[in-house]
C-alpha cells in the first residue's frame, strides 16, 4: 500500500501543467521571431548546430524533478499493509493478578512490578507466539486480546495498576474461566494459561475452573509471587501499611498449596518467583513442552519513508539536465553509446549503495527527533527499524534503551543496554550503558546489581563522578536496606515475645477464673441446712456440754471423800 504523510503539498502538481503552458507559449513567440528573418528551413540550415530536440528535452528533465520534489515534500510512504502470515508457536495468556496485595513487598522492588518484568521478559523470549492479558482482583476484564504484537503488549503492560480494578479480593476462577474463552478456535496448537498470583483465593471455584481448562485441552501454569511467612501491603504515597477495621496491620502471605493444587488441577505445573531468575528458566522450560502447530498471524507493518529513491531520481535528472547541451556536441559523437549507459547505470548503483549505508543512521536520527519531543513509542520504532537494517548498531541499541526506560520498560531496557555495551568501543560510551543499569536496578532497590553496574561503569569512565554519587548514595541505601530487614526481625521477634508474655497472663487469668468456677460449684453442691435442724443440733451440743460439765463436778467431789487405804 502506498500512501503520502502531507498529501497537502501535491496541489503544487497544478504547477506543472502551468509551466508546460508557459514554455509552449515561449515557444511559439521565438519561431514567430525566426521568420521574420526569412525562411524557416533556409534559417536552420544556417544553425546547423542548433538542436530542436535537445531544448524540449532539457525542459522536460526540469519539469519532471520539479514534479518528484513536489511529491518529496508530500512524504511518499510504502510498505504498509496487512498480511496474514503462517508462524509456528503456542498461544498463550497471561493472568496477573493486581489486588492490593501485590503491592507487598517481600519480592524486590513488590510482587507487582516483579510479576511485570517478568511478562516482558516472556514476551521478549516469544517469536512467533501468540499472547494474551487478563488482568483480575474481585473481578477480571481482558487488557489485551490474544495478538502477535508484542510491542502493544508491553505499552499494554505498563499501564497495570491495582487502581483499574475496584472491586478488590482476588477471583482466580473468574480469571482462568475468561482465559478458557480468550484462545483462539484453532486446534492442534499449544495453549498455556499462565497465572501469576499470591495465592489468596477469596472466591473460591479455582480448582474446578482449572480442571475445566484442563479438560479442553489448556495447561494451567501458576506462579506463586510472595513469602509464605507474609508481609504488610504498604499504602501509596504514604510511609504507612494498610490496617483493617480493628486496626491491626494486614499481614498478606503466599497460599503456596492452594497454587499447587490449581496447577496440577489444571495439567501445568506450579513455579515459585523469588529475586532470582529460575523461575523464568523454569516456565521458559514448560512453555518450549507444549505442542507447537503453523498458526496463521494478521501482521500489520509500518509506513517506511521513500523519499531516499524519489531524491536519487531528482539529483539523476538534475545531472542530466546539466549534461544536456542545447547545441549538438561534436565531441559526444565519438562515446559510445554503451559507455554512456554504463557511466549512468554506476552512477545510479553509487547512490543506492550510499543510501542503504545511511539507512540505519537515518532512522537513527528520526527516532532522536521523536525522542526530543516525548514520542517514546515513536521513537521505539525508528529505533527498532535501525537495528533490523543494522543489528551491531551500538548506538541504535544505547538509544532504544533510553526509549523503553522512558516507556518504563525496565527489564528490556536493561537487556539493550547490555547490548550495547558489548557492542560499543568506546570506553566512555560504555559507561553510560552501565550507568543506566546502575539507575534502573537502583530505582527498583536492587542495590546489589545496582553497584555492580556501576562499578562496571567507573572501571570504563574513571573520571564519571556522578556514577561515583550514585555509587556510594547506593552502598548506604543498601546498609539501610539491610538495617531495616535486621530492626524488623528483631521487632518480630519482640512483637512474638510480648505476644506469648501476654498469652501466659491471659492463661493464667483463665487458670484462676476455672478455680473460682469450680469452688462456686463445690459450694452450690453442698445440702443446705434448715432453719429448724440448726437449732436442734445447738441443742444438742449444748446438752452435751451440759452432761460433761456434771460428771467433771461428781469426778471430783468423789476424790475429795475417799479415803487411803495403806498397803503396808
Amino acid at each position: 500500500m502506498f500512501r503520502f504523510e502531507d498529501p497537502i503539498y501535491l496541489y503544487l502538481l497544478l504547477l506543472i501543467p502551468l509551466l508546460a503552458l508557459i514554455r509552449w507559449w515561449m515557444v511559439t513567440l521565438q519561431h514567430r521571431r525566426l521568420r521574420r528573418f526569412g525562411d524557416i528551413e533556409l534559417v536552420r540550415q544556417l544553425m546547423p548546430d542548433v538542436s530542436r530536440i535537445r531544448p524540449l528535452a532539457k525542459f522536460c528533465l526540469l519539469l519532471t524533478a520539479l514534479a518528484l520534489l513536489i511529491v518529496l515534500l508530500a512524504r511518499p510512504q510504502m510498505g504498509t499493509k496487512i498480511s496474514h502470515e503462517k508462524r509456528t508457536g503456542i498461544e498463550t495468556i497471561i493472568a496477573l493478578d493486581i489486588s492490593n496485595s501485590m503491592l507487598a513487598e517481600d519480592v524486590t522492588p513488590s510482587r507487582l512490578l516483579r510479576a511485570k518484568m517478568m511478562v516482558e521478559n516472556l514476551v521478549d523470549h516469544f517469536t512467533n507466539d501468540k499472547i494474551g492479558l487478563i488482568v483480575f482482583a474481585g473481578e477480571a476484564f481482558v487488557q489485551l486480546p490474544i495478538t502477535s504484537d508484542f510491542v502493544s503488549a508491553k505499552m499494554f503492560l505498563s499501564s497495570i495498576e491495582p487502581s483499574l480494578i475496584e472491586t478488590q479480593g482476588t477471583d482466580i476462577a473468574t480469571a482462568v474461566n475468561m482465559a478458557t474463552h480468550s484462545f483462539t478456535q484453532e486446534e492442534g496448537v499449544g495453549k498455556a494459561i499462565i497465572v501469576i498470583t499470591d495465592g489468596e483465593d477469596h472466591e473460591g471455584g479455582a480448582l474446578e475452573a482449572a480442571q475445566e481448562a484442563k479438560d479442553k485441552g489448556m495447561r494451567v501454569y501458576v506462579l506463586g509471587i510472595g513469602s509464605s511467612k507474609g508481609a504488610p501491603i504498604p499504602v501509596e504515597g504514604t510511609h504507612d501499611y494498610m490496617k483493617d477495621n480493628t486496626g491491626a496491620t494486614v499481614m498478606t502471605a503466599l497460599n503456596e498449596e492452594m497454587c499447587r493444587q490449581v496447577a496440577e488441577a489444571g495439567g501445568g505445573a506450579y513455579i515459585h518467583v523469588e529475586n532470582n531468575s529460575n523461575a523464568q528458566e523454569q516456565l521458559n522450560r514448560e512453555l518450549d513442552k507444549l505442542a507447537k502447530k503453523e498458526i496463521s498471524s494478521t501482521v500489520y507493518s509500518d509506513y517506511d519513508e521513500q523519499f531516499q529513491a524519489v531524491g536519487i531520481l531528482v539529483l539523476l535528472l538534475l545531472i542530466a539536465e546539466i549534461c544536456l547541451l542545447e547545441i549538438k556536441n561534436p565531441h559526444l559523437k565519438n562515446i559510445h553509446l554503451f559507455n554512456r549507459k554504463k557511466s549512468v547505470a554506476v552512477i545510479l548503483l553509487f547512490f543506492v549503495v550510499s543510501a542503504q549505508a545511511q539507512s540505519d543512521r537515518d532512522f537513527i536520527r528520526r527516532g532522536n527527533q521523536q525522542f526530543r519531543v516525548g514520542k517514546y513509542a515513536e521513537a521505539e520504532v525508528d529505533y527498532r527499524k535501525a537495528i533490523e537494517r543494522n543489528a551491531k548498531n551500538p548506538q541504535a541499541l544505547y538509544n532504544l534503551g533510553n526509549a523503553l526506560l522512558a516507556q518504563k520498560k525496565d527489564s528490556a531496557a536493561i537487556e539493550h543496554y547490555q547490548q550495547a555495551a558489548k557492542l560499543e568501543g568506546n570506553a566512555k560510551r560504555r559507561s553510560y550503558a552501565y550507568h543506566n543499569i546502575g539507575v534502573i536496578c537502583q530505582g527498583h532497590q536492587m542495590y546489589g546489581e545496582a553497584i555492580e553496574a556501576y562499578k562496571e561503569a567507573l572501571r570504563n569512565n574513571p573520571n564519571d563522578d556522578e556514577t561515583r554519587y550514585n555509587l556510594e548514595l547506593c552502598k548506604r541505601q543498601q546498609k539501610q536496606q539491610q538495617q531495616n530487614q535486621q530492626n524488623k526481625q528483631n521487632k518480630d521477634k519482640k512483637d512474638n515475645k510480648d505476644k506469648n508474655k501476654d498469652q501466659d497472663k491471659q492463661d493464667q487469668q483463665k487458670q484462676q477464673e476455672q478455680q473460682k468456677q469450680q469452688d462456686q460449684q463445690q459450694q452450690q453442691q453442698k445440702p443446705q441446712m434448715s432453719k429448724e435442724n440448726a437449732e436442734q443440733l445447738l441443742n444438742a451440743a449444748m446438752q452435751e456440754e451440759k452432761n460433761t460439765q456434771e460428771r467433771i463436778k461428781k469426778a471430783q467431789h468423789q476424790k475429795q471423800n475417799r479415803k487411803l487405804q495403806k498397803n503396808w
